[in-house]
């Protein structure tokens, strides 16, 4: 089999196409024929060395944490109904292994991919669509609510914009490009404002039509989020759940701002979405079925898997548009 091999933490090109033994499933356990592997931020964090909260993996590893495929071998005590079977799975924190053609995971980590839904949406899901549940179920969103989302064109931000809009909600995507603020109309956003350029914070005004906003999703943090999150208006609320920014942490505000500015502020991620009824399991059955019946419509770009240091330098690069996805033999390798 093929994988993505990394043997030392640094840039992108640490990330090595190399053939290996295929694994086998262990008792428990099921090895899939990867179809589709999610790729996430994190990812880049850990490859790089950086720890940001959570421990570094050892090395030599393959990184990836959500693939879909289908089960081409089970271990014992799983059953054989699964062989065969279209399934998706969270690989784990720890375990990892998603960027090959095969891949071993817990068959108590399976979910059957619903009839309709092609792989890339379902990996996209399985990660990022649950974490929009997630962060959907907390922020609570009514027609009342004027709504800002930040990184509004990657994974997750669109899939935020899109459920703003069917809640009904007035919404505004802040994004980096004249491509991106397309995608985030193409989603159903009212308006789009490129933060790249300067007086963006006014034209963030603008197209909030000089009224505060009511709820912000935040998953950029830093001065970014920051600045988005002072468009509130008193009795806002504001959600963070990511640190996509250079300065590479979470917006916050101390007890003091808060009661000046009259707002709540809660990180949506952590405790408080694993926390949730059904814990994370409910999360990715309720993700694939949003997807499987049309409420959430995943963005993808994907890459083929020998070029997964690309795609790693496209998503630090804020070059991606939408959940970014690895694709084995998909680029004539074997």
């Amino acid at each position: 089999m093929y994988a993505i091999r990394q043997h030392a933490f640094g840039a992108p090109d640490k990330l090595v196409y190399e053939e290996v033994d295929t694994p086998s499933p262990g008792p428990g356990e099921v090895r899939l024929a990867v179809t589709a592997a999610g790729v996430h931020l994190m990812d880049t964090v850990l490859r790089a060395g950086r720890e940001m909260g959570m421990a570094l993996p050892r090395l030599p590893m393959t990184p990836g944490r959500e693939a879909a495929g289908i089960v081409e071998a089970v271990g014992t005590e799983v059953d054989a109904a699964w062989l065969g079977a279209r399934v998706v799975a969270y690989l784990g924190h720890e375990r990892n292994g998603g960027y090959a053609t095969h891949a071993v995971t817990s068959a108590d980590s399976l979910h059957r991919v619903p009839d309709g839904l092609d792989d890339d949406a379902a990996v996209t899901m399985i990660g990022t669509g649950r974490t929009a549940v997630g962060v959907l179920e907390q922020a609570a969103l009514s027609s009342e609510d004027v709504v800002v989302v930040t990184a509004a064109a990657g994974g997750l931000g669109t899939l935020l914009v899109q459920a703003a809009r069917r809640a009904g909600a007035v919404v505004v995507g802040l994004s980096g490009s004249r491509r991106k603020l397309d995608v985030v109309l193409e989603q159903g956003a009212d308006g789009a404002v490129d933060y790249t350029l300067p007086g963006w914070e006014e034209r963030l005004d603008e197209a909030l039509g000089g009224e505060p906003s009511t709820v912000v999703l935040d998953g950029v943090g830093g001065r970014l989020g920051r600045a988005a999150a002072e468009s509130l208006g008193e009795g806002g609320r504001h959600l963070y759940f990511g640190w996509a920014s250079d300065e590479g942490r979470f917006t916050s505000f101390s007890p003091q701002e808060l009661e000046q500015y009259g707002i709540t502020s809660r990180l949506a991620v952590g405790p408080a979405l694993f926390g949730l009824p059904g814990g994370v399991r409910g999360l990715e059955e309720t993700a694939l079925r949003w997807a499987a019946d049309g409420r959430f419509s995943p963005v993808v770009q994907s890459f083929p898997l020998a070029r997964a240091a690309q795609a790693h330098h496209a998503l630090e690069t804020r070059a991606t548009i939408g959940k970014v996805v690895l694709r084995p033999g998909t680029d004539g390798r074997p």
